[in-house]
C-alpha cells in the first residue's frame, strides 16, 4: 500500500499543537504520527489523501506558532526493513524484558522476551513513553488481574500483561493500522488470551471493571477521557497514564483527582512523564 506523507513544520515548536493537530488529522484517515523536531510526520493512505481536506484541518497559525506542511508520496515498501534500517534495534527495558523484531539477531536473553514487528503501529520501546509504561508494568504484580491497555498500538503492554499473567487483557485503539499490527504481535507471542477492539473510550460502556489500567496516549486525549476510564476503576485499581510531558502533570494530577483519584508517584524521562493513580474509596 502507497502512503502519503505530510511533513508538518510548527514554529516555534509547540507540542500541544502536534496532539492537537493529530487529534483532527485521525479524523480524516490518517493512521500514524511521528513527533519530528520541528513538528510532526503524519502517513495516510495515498488512496484517501485529499489534500483540500488537510488545508481546513492545519490551520496558518496557532497559539502563536506558524504551521506549514508539505507532502510527499511514500511507496508500498517492507515495512520491517525500513523500521530495522531506520528505528528499531533490540532495546532491553530494566534487567527482566527484552524487546526485538523478527529481523534482529544477537538478541539479549532475558525473562519476558517480547517480538515486535511494529510497521507503522507506534510502541516499540524505544520512545520515552513506552519505555516508561514498560518499566512501570514490569514493577507490578499484575498475576491473575484484569488489564486494560488503551491507545494500545503494537500493543506491547498487553503482551507484557500477559506474559506476567495478567487476565481478561484487552487493548483497544483507533487506528486500524495499529489494530492490524497488534492483532499480529499477539500472534507472534502466542498470546491469543488478548482481546483487541476498535474504537475510542466509548468502548469502555460495555466492559467490566479493570485491576490495572495503562493509557499512553496524548494529554488531550487523556484529559477527555479520564472519566471513561475512572468510571471502570473498583476500590484498589491502578491507572497509569503517559504521553504527555512533566509540565503538564498538574493539569493531567488535578483532573483525575477531581474524578477521586488520589495521586501515587511518577517518573520521568527526557522530560516525558508516567503517572500512577490509585482509587481508595
Amino acid at each position: 500500500m502507497d502512503y502519503t506523507e505530510i511533513h508538518i513544520n510548527i514554529t516555534p515548536l509547540n507540542t500541544v499543537i502536534n496532539d492537537l493537530l493529530a487529534t483532527e488529522l485521525a479524523e480524516i484517515g490518517f493512521e500514524s504520527f511521528i513527533e519530528s523536531e520541528d513538528g510532526m510526520l503524519a502517513y495516510v493512505s495515498a488512496a484517501i489523501y485529499d489534500e483540500k481536506m488537510v488545508r481546513k484541518v492545519i490551520p496558518v497559525e496557532m497559539f502563536g506558532s506558524a504551521i506549514e506542511f508539505t507532502a510527499k508520496c511514500i511507496p508500498g515498501q517492507n515495512w520491517n526493513e525500513e523500521w530495522e534500517k531506520n528505528y528499531f534495534q533490540p532495546i532491553v527495558i530494566g534487567t527482566d524484558c527484552v524487546i526485538h523484531s523478527s529481523f534482529h539477531t544477537n538478541i539479549p536473553e532475558a525473562q519476558y522476551d517480547i517480538l515486535i514487528d511494529p510497521k507503522m503501529a507506534f510502541g516499540t520501546g524505544h520512545h520515552e513513553t513506552t519505555s516508561l509504561m514498560l518499566e512501570e508494568l514490569l514493577k507490578l504484580d499484575v498475576k491473575g488481574k484484569s488489564f486494560l491497555d488503551m491507545g494500545c498500538g503494537t500493543a506491547v503492554l498487553a503482551i507484557l500483561a500477559s506474559m506476567k499473567g495478567a487476565v481478561n487483557v484487552l487493548g483497544i485503539d483507533i487506528d486500524q493500522w495499529a489494530i492490524n499490527n497488534a492483532l499480529e504481535n499477539i500472534q507472534l507471542n502466542n498470546s491469543p488470551a488478548i482481546e483487541i477492539l476498535t474504537g475510542g473510550a466509548e468502548l469502555l460502556e460495555f466492559t467490566a471493571p479493570f485491576d490495572t489500567i495503562f493509557a499512553n496516549i496524548n494529554r488531550n486525549i487523556l484529559l477527555a477521557d479520564m472519566a471513561s476510564y475512572s468510571a471502570k476503576m473498583h476500590m484498589g485499581s491502578l491507572l497509569f497514564l503517559s504521553g504527555f510531558y512533566e509540565s503538564d502533570l498538574p493539569i493531567i494530577r488535578s483532573t483525575a483527582e477531581n474524578l477521586g483519584l488520589t495521586f501515587s508517584d511518577f517518573t520521568t524521562k527526557n522530560n516525558w512523564v508516567a503517572v500512577r493513580f490509585v482509587l481508595q474509596h
